[in-house]
C-alpha cells in the first residue's frame, strides 16, 4: 500500500519572501494530473499576489520531481470538466478526438505553461530524481533551476511518435544538436550534463538541495521587487525574440498531428505506449524508470 499523505495536491508555505509551492503526489512520483495543475495555478496567483513574496520555489515532495504527466495513475483525471483559466478554448469533456485533445491541452499544457513563465516575479526550480516529459516542462518555465546531484532529465516522448512534449522549449534550453539527441535517444541526462549544457544553474547534493535553493532564492529577495521583474521580462522578451513564442505554437501543432495520427493507425492518441509499455522501453536502458507519467 502507498505511504499516507494529505490529499492536496499541492502544498503552499511562506517564509520571509520566498514562497515554496510543492507538487504533492509522491506516491506516483509528482506525476501531473488536471487536480494539480489548476492546484499549482492557483498557488502562483497566491505567490504573485502576495506582496510579501518577492520569489517563488517549485518543488516536488518526495524522491522525484516529477515522472510527467499523469497518464496512469488512479486519480487520472484528464476526462473531466474543469473550470478554465488559461486561455478561451471550451470545455474539452463533451467534445471528441482533436477537438477534444487540442482544447485540453491547449489550457492545462501550453496556456499553463506560459502563463507560469511570465509570473513577475523570479521562480526557481528544486529539482531531484526525475524531470521527465511533462515534469520538464514545469522546471523550464522558471527562471532558476537548481538541481540535486541525483536528478535527471528525460523527454521519452518520441517513442509515442510525438515530436517531445507540449512546451516545445527545447532548443532554447539546450543547444539543437544536444537538443536532437535528447529526443531522438529519450535517454537520462544526468544533472551534471545538464549543467555542463546550460539547461540548470547549479548542482547540489541531494541533502541541501531545500537548503541551497533557499539561500538562493533569499540572495535574489534582496534586489527590488521591480527590478526583478523588469529584468524577468527583459530576459523572456530577449527569448521570444529569438523565436520562443512562436516555436512553441507551431511545435504544439506538430505534437496534436502526430496525436491524429496515432488515433488513426495505433490503439490510442499515445500510440500504445501507456505507462507501463514506456517504464519497459526505459528498464532496457536505464536500472529504474519513474511511475505514473509521461
Amino acid at each position: 500500500m502507498p505511504a499516507a499523505h494529505d490529499d492536496e495536491p499541492v502544498r503552499y508555505a511562506r517564509q520571509g519572501p520566498v514562497a515554496t509551492v510543492t507538487m504533492n503526489r509522491p506516491d506516483y512520483r509528482n506525476a501531473q494530473n488536471s487536480a494539480m495543475t489548476y492546484a499549482l495555478d492557483r498557488a502562483f496567483y497566491r505567490a504573485a499576489d502576495d506582496d510579501e513574496v518577492k520569489v517563488v520555489v517549485l518543488a516536488g515532495e518526495g524522491r522525484h520531481f516529477s515522472a510527467g504527466h499523469d497518464i496512469g495513475t488512479p486519480r487520472r483525471d484528464a476526462h473531466l470538466p474543469f473550470d478554465r483559466t488559461a486561455g478561451l478554448w471550451w470545455d474539452h469533456s463533451d467534445k471528441a478526438g482533436a477537438e477534444s485533445r487540442f482544447a485540453r491541452e491547449s489550457e492545462v499544457y501550453l496556456g499553463m505553461c506560459r502563463r507560469w513563465r511570465e509570473l513577475p516575479k523570479p521562480v526557481l526550480a528544486a529539482v531531484q530524481g526525475a524531470c521527465v516529459a511533462g515534469g520538464l516542462m514545469l522546471a523550464w518555465v522558471c527562471d532558476l533551476i537548481v538541481a540535486a546531484d541525483d536528478a535527471f532529465f528525460a523527454d521519452p516522448v518520441v517513442r509515442m511518435g510525438i515530436p517531445g512534449v507540449e512546451y516545445f522549449a527545447h532548443p532554447w534550453v539546450m543547444p539543437p544538436r544536444i537538443a536532437k539527441e535528447f529526443l531522438y535517444t529519450g535517454d537520462r541526462m544526468s544533472a551534471q550534463r545538464a549543467y555542463e549544457v546550460g539547461m540548470v544553474n547549479r548542482v547540489v547534493p541531494r541533502a541541501e538541495l531545500a537548503d541551497r535553493t533557499q539561500e538562493l532564492a533569499l540572495r535574489i529577495a534582496e534586489m527590488p521587487r521591480l527590478g526583478l521583474a523588469l529584468t524577468k521580462r527583459a530576459v523572456n522578451q530577449a527569448e521570444d525574440l529569438q523565436g520562443l513564442h512562436g516555436g512553441l505554437d507551431s511545435v504544439f501543432g506538430l505534437h496534436h498531428l502526430a496525436h491524429a495520427h496515432n488515433a488513426e493507425t495505433a490503439a490510442d492518441p499515445l500510440g500504445g505506449m501507456d505507462v507501463h509499455a514506456m517504464r519497459r522501453h526505459a528498464a532496457r536502458r536505464q536500472p529504474s524508470s519513474p511511475e505514473g507519467g509521461a
